[in-house]
C-alpha cells in the first residue's frame, strides 16, 4: 500500500469516526430531558416527585402539611391555581389535591406541568399516584379544567434522621406551552378533545 492510499483510507477514517461523534451527540441533546426526567424520577433528584402504584396498607401517626404552589410560564396565556392552599397528611395516608386551569384565549393550546417539591431532600418521599403532571393537557378556548393529583408521603421518611425537621413540603407546577401543538390546536381548527367542557 502506498503512503498516498495509507493517507487517504486514514481521512475517511477521520471523517467518518467525526460524522459518528456528531450523529451520536445529536442523539443525546434530543433525549438529554427525557434521560434527565428519568433521572430524577428514579432517585428524587432536585426535588422531583416519584411514582406509586397505590399507598401503604396503614398510615403513621406524624402530620405534615403540604402547601400547593401554582405558576405559569411566559406566553401561556393560562390561569392556574390550586383550589386549596394547603391540607395536613399523615405520612403513608393517600389524599387528593385539586389544581383548576383556565385557557383565557381563544386558541385551543396544549400545555405540560413541570413539578417538584421541596425541600428538595423530601422529594424521595413524595409519591403521586396519578396526576394531571403525567400527561400533556388541552384546553379549548375559555375551556376550564379540573386537574386532580393524588398522592402519598412515603413512611420511609419516617427512618430519614435527615428530614426529622420537615414539617412542610410544597407541590409546586409550573405549566409551559407544549412545544409540539397538536394538528386540531392549529388557529381556525376545531378544538381538540377534552373530558372538561367549558363553563
Amino acid at each position: 500500500m502506498s503512503g498516498r492510499e495509507f493517507s487517504a483510507r486514514g481521512k475517511r477514517r477521520t471523517v467518518f469516526a467525526a460524522f459518528g461523534a456528531i450523529a451520536a451527540m445529536t442523539a443525546l441533546t434530543a433525549y438529554s430531558p427525557t434521560l434527565y426526567r428519568m433521572f430524577c424520577e428514579v432517585t428524587g433528584f432536585n426535588g422531583t416527585t416519584q411514582r406509586s402504584a397505590a399507598a401503604p396498607a396503614r398510615a403513621a401517626e406524624r402530620v405534615v402539611t403540604i402547601r400547593f404552589v401554582a405558576e405559569t410560564q411566559p406566553g401561556l396565556p393560562w390561569r392556574f391555581a390550586p383550589a386549596e392552599r394547603e391540607i395536613r397528611v399523615r405520612v403513608g395516608e393517600q389524599r387528593l389535591a385539586h389544581y383548576v386551569a383556565e385557557n383565557t384565549s381563544g386558541e385551543t393550546i396544549t400545555g405540560v406541568a413541570i413539578f417538584n417539591v421541596t425541600p428538595l431532600k423530601a422529594g424521595p418521599y413524595f409519591d403521586k399516584i396519578a396526576c394531571f403532571c403525567f400527561d400533556e393537557q388541552t384546553l379549548g378556548p375559555r375551556q376550564r379544567a379540573d386537574l386532580p393529583v393524588s398522592f402519598f408521603v412515603d413512611p420511609k421518611i419516617l427512618a430519614d434522621r435527615s428530614l426529622d425537621d420537615v414539617h412542610t413540603i410544597t407541590l409546586s407546577y409550573t405549566f409551559a406551552r407544549a412545544v409540539r401543538q397538536k394538528p386540531a390546536e392549529r388557529p381556525g381548527a376545531e378544538p381538540a378533545a377534552r373530558i372538561n367542557t367549558p363553563n
